[in-house]
C-alpha cells in the first residue's frame, strides 16, 4: 500500500534543484522513497530528462512527476490493459494539469526560448529561468504530483 505523500515533498524537490540537479531528478528524488527506489536510481533514472531531454521538450520537472507516477501506477504485466488504461489516465492527469496550472508543459515554451541551441540556452541562463523560473515548475510538478496521489489513494 502507498502511503499518504508528506506535506515536505515539495521542498525536498525544491532543495534537491536547488542543489544543482535537473529539474527531473529533483522531483524523481523527493518522491524516491514513496516509489521504493534509492535516492541514487532516482539520480541515474532521472539524469538524461532535465532541460526538455536536453532539448527543450517536455519540462523535466513533469517528466519526473510521470516517473513517479509510472513506479507508483504503472503497468506491471505484458498485456494487462486494465493496468495500462490506468497508466494512461494518469499519465494524461499529470500532463493536463501541468499545462493548466503553467501554460504548457513544453520547456523551450515555458522558458521563452529554445534551450537545445547554445545561444537560447545562454539566454534563459542571463536571464536567471534556470534559477528563478525553473524552481516554480519542479514545485507546481510536485504539487501536482501529491494531488494526484492522494486522488489514487
Amino acid at each position: 500500500m502507498i502511503t499518504m505523500v508528506d506535506s515536505n515533498t515539495r521542498e525536498r524537490a525544491i532543495k534537491y534543484f536547488a542543489e544543482k540537479m535537473h529539474c527531473s531528478q529533483a522531483v524523481l528524488m523527493a518522491f524516491s522513497e514513496k516509489c521504493g527506489i534509492s535516492k541514487e536510481q532516482a539520480l541515474r533514472l532521472g539524469s538524461c530528462f532535465g532541460s526538455g531531454m536536453r532539448k527543450g521538450e517536455v519540462c523535466g520537472a513533469c517528466s519526473g512527476a510521470l516517473m513517479v507516477l509510472g513506479l507508483l501506477y504503472g503497468q506491471t504485466q505484458i498485456g494487462n490493459q486494465e493496468e495500462r488504461k490506468i497508466s494512461n489516465r494518469i499519465n494524461d492527469m499529470m500532463m493536463d494539469r501541468f499545462k493548466k496550472v503553467n501554460g504548457s508543459y513544453i520547456c523551450n515554451e515555458l522558458l521563452g526560448y529554445d534551450v537545445s541551441t547554445p545561444e537560447g540556452a545562454q539566454r534563459a541562463r542571463e536571464e536567471g529561468l534556470f534559477t528563478e523560473f525553473c524552481p516554480k515548475m519542479v514545485a507546481s510538478a510536485a504539487d501536482i504530483l501529491e494531488g494526484i496521489i492522494e486522488e489514487m489513494e
